[in-house]
């Protein structure tokens, strides 16, 4: 499970739910190794402490757990009041450095402004909360906040900033560390997040390195690896085409933040597609299912991630998105599944009343009527596409499925 903030974990909680319904023969609670990176890696957690992918969702999105069971992502805003402290008191020295630079040494403006470099703060946000919080959570009964008590394998990835290696924290030499504080150094996106220290060493995110880091398992002897990645670059010459063309006609059109992460997504999905390839060469025996968005889809690209209302729509949209996928994609994945045991449940994939997040009542009776007509063109509309695709089948010449 890769990254991808806040808006990556919705996505990957609503995939997970949508897999968990859709695939007879799998139980998301008890897979022989989780590979987490930043956000992945705190689902991952979950997931290896036998949090079913429903349960993060209440946790999650819903925020309907209780106190002590909700990870709230408006913990991730807190400012780095400690990190700005700590290099406010460095000021005064630098800017002396600084003038003595420019008078006595006879240094460059340039020269004397990049000696105030180390009183920049390493992080703008926080985010203590997150070993704090997974720590509580991984405390109650039933669950661990040690690798080594874990039922389970999992691994999660962080960089180590002095060195640029990959920290596997879950294998062994990197298992003593708490789960807690492994995704909280997995997660720490530079600049965003100050790096985390851990045995005199400093960790930023996983996937500085890899996108992925499947290799992990993969190198055990996996037969079969789940990958979920959440972010891929938005098409937006395809959305032209749909109903949100006037929404984002030009990705420039959104200015420096749109292009950055733009840009920022495409190397992360470049990277992560090469990667894949590379896996399928290495790894022979190895099945590969890939989930990840439709490029083509604005929904998660426009979204405010830290509103509880978009947070309940965008993991519904995901959850809905991947059901589709599954249904697309039926025939090659259930040639590969069918190997390992697991076949596709139909019965819940052709159900256009399955939803992850019920939408609200309608409060009036107007809207109920709404309601009401909306269900049955949705089932007038799937109705009228399984006889369509069984025109088409029959069309066909026979083929066995296998």
């Amino acid at each position: 499970m890769s990254g991808g903030g806040p808006m990556g974990a919705i996505y990957e909680v609503g995939a997970l739910c949508a897999l968990q319904e859709s695939l007879n023969g799998v139980d998301f609670t008890r897979l022989q190794h989780y590979v987490g990176v930043s956000a992945g890696g705190f689902l991952a957690a979950g997931l290896a402490n036998g949090i079913t992918p429903r349960e993060l969702c209440a946790s999650f999105i819903e925020n309907d757990s209780g106190p002590s069971e909700t990870f709230d992502p408006s913990w991730l805003t807190e400012p780095a009041y400690g990190e700005f402290l700590r290099r406010a008191i460095m000021w005064p020295g630098l800017l002396l450095g600084a003038l003595q630079h420019l008078l006595v040494g006879r240094k460059s403006l340039t020269h004397a402004l990049e000696s105030l470099g180390p009183g920049l703060p390493s992080g703008v946000f926080s985010n203590d909360q997150v070993h704090t919080q997974l720590a509580r959570l991984f405390s109650r009964e039933g669950r661990t906040n040690d690798f080594r008590q874990l039922s389970t394998q999992l691994t999660l990835v962080a960089t180590n900033l002095d060195s640029g290696e990959t920290a596997p924290f879950g294998r062994p030499g990197w298992d003593h560390v708490p789960i807690s504080k492994a995704v909280q150094a997995s997660s720490a996106l530079p600049g965003l997040f100050p790096p985390v220290e851990i045995d005199d060493a400093y960790y930023v995110d996983g996937a500085l390195k890899k996108t992925m880091h499947a290799s992990v398992a993969l190198d055990q002897g996996i037969d079969l690896m789940l990958c979920l990645n959440p972010l891929v670059p938005f098409d937006a010459s395809a959305s032209n085409h749909s109903p949100h063309a006037s929404r984002i006609p030009h990705i420039i059109d959104g200015g420096l933040p749109a292009v950055l992460s733009q840009t920022f997504r495409s190397m992360i999905h470049s990277r992560m597609v090469l990667g894949i390839k590379q896996y399928e060469r290495l790894y022979p025996k190895a099945d590969i299912i890939l989930i990840e968005p439709d490029q083509r889809d604005p929904e998660l690209y426009l979204a405010n991630t830290f509103s509880y209302a978009q947070r309940r729509h965008l993991a519904e949209h995901a959850y809905q998105q991947t059901r589709h996928l599954l249904r697309s994609r039926t025939a090659g994945l259930s040639t590969k599944l069918w190997r390992h045991g697991i076949s596709l449940h139909h019965e819940a994939l052709d159900d256009p009343k399955r939803h992850l997040c019920p939408p609200p009542v309608a409060p009036s009776r107007l809207g109920r009527a709404l309601a009401q007509l909306e269900e049955v063109m949705e089932d007038l509309s799937h109705t009228l596409s399984s006889l369509a695709h069984q025109h088409q089948h029959q069309q066909r010449p026979e083929r066995s499925t296998w």
